[in-house]
């Protein structure tokens, strides 16, 4: 699974960061501090999908003075530009290599090993070879089958959080009458193969509780919703474009449709999309 450009993974970085849902967050850090301690010394942490490293730089400040860190996705260049990325984000870089980075920021020293993987294939090889305390993603369940969430929530041993897995909800103000013909189109092209099986799509966040809750894990679920305006244009005009070559591809409606729904895009005062965070725990014995 690849095709998100570095671009496109730059524009929503701030957004998603805002976007967190805090209540999940919290649980997440509450359990993390009673098998760890309060300080959170030396994490492993393992990210799936990391894409150009938003996650990353979203959790590591919450963690403590030593961390460890696997980054894994399938796509080299998306690896690259992560590794450039926390470079850049960093305030010293310690160690630098191919695939391998330790930097400092303020008091916390991170060392980052880039790992290239197909999580298809590759996802149990990952989950038992790597050492971690916390496995945790952004903006990737709604990419993957239900099949494989039952597989990848049966390999799990550690707690987990993920974020921003959307949930179907696409609103506009002002609205058009073509809105909900593209949204249905846009979760038809979802809810096609991305290397995975049969995506999700809008239903992930519900298959992904469903299989935790199977295992009696304790899953704590929040809305982590994007609310963009008029100060968010050009990644409201990303996301428009996507969704217009998602519902241009799934053949439901015309060009000239879809370039009149493009125009009536441009007046957009408010947009929601929905997503969800969630958090997840073994339970208790």
């Amino acid at each position: 699974m690849s095709g998100f450009s570095a671009h496109w993974l730059s524009l929503r970085e701030p957004v998603d960061h805002a976007s967190r849902n805090p209540e999940v967050e919290r649980a997440m850090l509450d359990c993390l501090k009673q098998r760890h301690g309060a300080l959170l010394p030396n994490l492993r942490v393992i990210d799936l999908g990391c894409g150009s490293g938003s996650n990353f730089r979203a959790l590591a400040p919450l963690f403590g003075t030593e961390q460890h860190w696997t980054l894994v996705d399938y796509d080299p260049e998306l690896l690259l530009a992560a590794q450039q990325a926390i470079r850049e984000w960093a305030e010293v870089v310690e160690f630098d290599e191919p695939g391998q980075l330790v930097i400092r920021r303020a008091t916390q020293t991170m060392t980052i090993r880039f790992l290239q993987a197909d999580l298809n294939q590759e996802i149990e090889a990952i989950l038992r070879q790597e050492p971690h305390d916390l496995v945790t993603a952004a903006a990737l369940f709604d990419l993957i089958s239900p099949t494989w969430i039952a597989r990848f929530c049966g390999l799990l041993s550690t707690p987990f959080y993920t974020v921003l897995t959307y949930d179907g909800r696409s609103q506009w103000q002002p609205q058009t009458a073509d809105d909900v013909t593209v949204v249905d189109g846009f979760h038809q092209h979802q809810q096609t193969d991305k290397g995975f099986g049969v995506a999700a799509g809008p239903d992930a966040p519900q298959v992904l509780a469903e299989c935790l809750q199977a295992r009696q894990w304790q899953v704590v679920r929040g809305d982590s919703p994007w609310q963009l305006d008029s100060k968010h244009r050009l990644l409201l005009d990303l996301f428009h474009e996507g969704m217009a070559q998602a519902v241009r591809q799934m053949g439901i409606m015309d060009q000239a449709q879809l370039s009149n729904w493009l125009a009536s895009r441009q007046d957009v005062t408010q947009c929601l999309v929905g997503h969800e965070d969630t958090f997840a725990m073994p339970s208790v014995s």
